[in-house]
């Protein structure tokens, strides 16, 4: 195995937190990962009786992905040409490291262009023509990984693989992706894919930002202003991100202003603010809910809380990449611990296969490759279509205590018809959030410690018997054994009782608000 690997695994490492983990508030982010398996309490990964089958196939999937890495490394990576690529795009000289970054980051690693070029055989095959800043003193096997990550990210920006052809026409799209390494480190991937400016038909382009951070709307922001430049010109692009990479990265709530000089226009402010909320950055919630009805995206909830193989299908790479997003974030507190792969390159699309829980989003044209697949909910987001859920379980509808779900359902008819993404910000976590404070809430109560700064040993079964409600009880007795709550609590035990996140005052909240009503009844 290579020391340093790209994949689509989910499998979170745990590592040591440091104050850049820390929101404005002055509470640790959970958009680490981490593992969510104990050496003394290693849970199966097959049900008993499926394991040789499921194995055979996880062995099938990993072949896959080494026999994909093998045909990136041979055929698709080119030698790296000794001048750039174009003389419009001349690189710019990146500059030493400033001391206000060694608390902070950079807004991204890196900008690529990949373009559709014409083979010898007559099909558009994309590749990377311009990558800033360059990276320079790598050693050869660090080199060697990084051109097979550059060019798995062509994967992401066309994966409709070699199906172009010119176009006059073409409506820019803006959607993100995400890159596992084989250590658990995440990076981000954002795109957004326009009609290069001439005359003529010719093909599409894409401009990828690569970032540690997870903030959709503020590359959205940021892919506005590239596009305004790119219209212009090529060249106008660097300058505008060479002062973006050097602007030091806004703190939640926090803004920072970027100067830009436009010939004609002269130089301009471009203010980049991030939200207070900052687990709500990467999330437009308006696509969900005009994909799906209230109903709909709680079965699709449900699925995803039992962590569950579940297929989005849409003819927009945008819409794919939000709405699965959206629906992570329904999960909060919990992270979502699977694989995680909101556009699907055709190349790849036997990873629908996999035996293990996964999120995936698919485009349309190629729905009748993955919905032959057993234990799947398939969901249709394309308009007008004939029905939603092409394949279910049948039991999504019934996984969700009644009551508990009709709160859900009439909390979220409180937003306006044509809810801003603000109000959804407010309503969706409202929502959601309270569903969990009601099932799980109670869990500090059985963290049992043998003395002060020791680690917790939490008390499973006496926590989900502590529950009343009998339809709560036979969720919490699924949704405990998910990898998303193994981790929750295993970060709650190491974590010292002082220290309180989010969630836990939001249960405070909620707790004192009862004991409140009790009293004046």
């Amino acid at each position: 195995m290579s020391r340093r690997s790209w994949s689509f695994s989910s499998v979170r490492l745990r590592t040591k937190r440091t104050s850049e983990d820390e929101t404005s508030d002055g509470f640790r982010r959970r958009d680490r990962l981490f593992s969510s398996v104990r050496e003394n309490r290693r849970r199966r990964m097959f049900p008993p009786g499926e394991d040789e089958e499921d194995k055979g196939a996880m062995k099938r999937l990993s072949t896959m992905w080494t026999s994909f890495r093998g045909k990136i490394s041979r055929d698709r990576v080119p030698k790296e040409p000794d001048s750039p690529l174009s003389s419009e795009l001349a690189p710019v000289e990146e500059k030493p490291r400033d001391q206000r970054y060694t608390s902070g980051q950079f807004f991204f690693e890196y900008l690529v262009v990949v373009s559709l070029k014409k083979t010898k055989s007559g099909v558009y095959e994309p590749q990377i023509t311009y990558q800033f800043p360059k990276k320079d003193g790598m050693v050869r096997f660090q080199k060697e990984e990084e051109e097979k990550t550059l060019k798995a990210i062509t994967l992401f920006c066309f994966p409709e693989g070699i199906n172009w052809a010119p176009l006059t026409e073409y409506c820019s799209e803006t959607f993100s992706f995400v890159l596992t390494e084989i250590d658990g480190s995440r990076r981000n991937g954002y795109c957004r894919r326009l009609l290069p400016h001439g005359n003529g038909a010719r093909p599409p382009e894409a401009y990828c930002i690569i970032s540690k951070v997870a903030c959709f709307g503020l590359f959205s922001k940021i892919f506005d202003e590239v596009e305004k430049r790119r219209q212009k010109s090529m060249a106008m692009i660097y300058p505008f991100m060479q002062s973006l990479r050097e602007a030091p990265f806004p703190a939640p709530g926090n803004t920072v202003n970027i100067k830009s000089f436009i010939p004609e226009s002269g130089t301009e402010i471009i203010s980049l603010t991030r939200p207070i909320d900052s687990w709500l950055e990467h999330v437009d919630f308006r696509v969900l809910f005009r994909c799906l009805t209230d109903e709909e995206v709680l079965q699709v909830f449900a699925a995803t809380v039992l962590e569950r193989r579940i297929i989005f299908i849409a003819e927009e790479l945008g819409t794919l990449s939000q709405v699965i997003h959206a629906v992570t974030v329904l999960l909060y507190p919990f992270i979502w611990q699977h694989t995680l792969i909101s556009i699907v390159p055709e190349i790849l699309i036997d990873v629908v296969m996999a035996p293990t829980p996964y999120l995936l989003g698919v485009q349309k044209r190629l729905a009748d490759q993955v919905t032959d697949q057993g234990d799947l909910l398939a969901v249709d987001l394309s308009e007008g279509r004939k029905q939603t859920f092409i394949r279910e379980n049948g039991d999504e509808d019934s996984i969700l205590p009644h009551k508990l779900k009709e709160e859900i359902l009439q909390a979220l008819k409180s937003r306006n018809e044509n809810a801003t993404l603000e109000e959804l910000n407010r309503v969706v976590p409202e929502a959601f959030l309270p569903f969990f404070m009601k099932t799980v809430g109670h869990f500090s109560k059985y963290i049992v410690r043998n003395g002060p700064g020791q680690p917790g040993q939490f008390q499973k079964r006496n926590f989900y018997k502590a529950l009343e409600s009998k339809s709560t009880r036979h969720f919490v007795k699924k949704f405990v054994e998910t990898q998303m709550f193994d981790l929750f609590i295993q970060e709650a035990e190491q974590r010292p009782t002082n220290q309180n996140g989010f969630f836990e005052q939001k249960i405070a909240e909620y707790q004192r608000k009862v004991r409140e009503k009790t009293k004046k009844h």
